[in-house]
């Protein structure tokens, strides 16, 4: 687990754990979590969570560059209304219409306008990205969030409904996969 939280500056949560079997905090991105301009193949990865509070009700993800050289970096996967009895996702489960997203969860659309995983693809020159899976532990079963709506408008909900959250932060590089 990561010891940097990107949300603290809006105030300290607890941590709990987020793991997967093809990343490491801090480590690189795998080849299928690029995007497949980028050599990979838009693959999302397995996720797996521990230690939240009991209370929770739902969970939402979100997967962000802050990176990007955008001004506002660029949201990647954002899922939420997600059941407090589920402990992970499977690898792929960021195909659109997913059979491996859990009853109820819901995608919101991403950079794209896609509602889908999209991978890394840093563009030439602009270094090591860093790949955010934020998952936070919420206080309400539903959120209430427009699905249409943005995953900037779901951090803002999220914001109110939080009682802990779970970071997971790998790189990627320009060059993508075959860098």
């Amino acid at each position: 687990m990561t010891t940097t939280d990107p949300f603290a500056r809006f105030g300290e949560v607890p941590l709990f754990s987020l793991t997967s079997s093809v990343m490491t905090d801090g480590g690189p991105l795998a080849a299928a979590q690029y995007g497949t301009g980028a050599g990979g193949a838009d693959v999302s990865p397995d996720l797996h969570w521990s230690g939240f509070p009991a209370e929770t009700k739902s969970f939402a993800l979100t997967v962000y560059d802050p990176d990007a050289p955008t001004g506002s970096g660029f949201w990647h996967w954002a899922v939420f209304n997600i059941p407090a009895d589920v402990d992970g996702l499977p690898t792929g489960a960021g195909v659109e219409n997913s059979v491996l997203l859990p009853a109820g969860a819901v995608v919101m659309p991403n950079e794209a306008r896609k509602l889908t995983f999209i991978g890394a693809g840093p563009p030439p020159g602009t270094g090591t990205h860093r790949y955010q899976f934020v998952l936070h532990a919420l206080d309400v079963a539903d959120l209430g969030v427009d699905p249409a709506a943005t995953p900037a408008v779901l951090g803002f909900n999220v914001h109110f409904h939080t009682l802990a959250r779970a970071v997971l932060e790998a790189t990627g590089v320009a060059g993508g996969a075959a860098a």
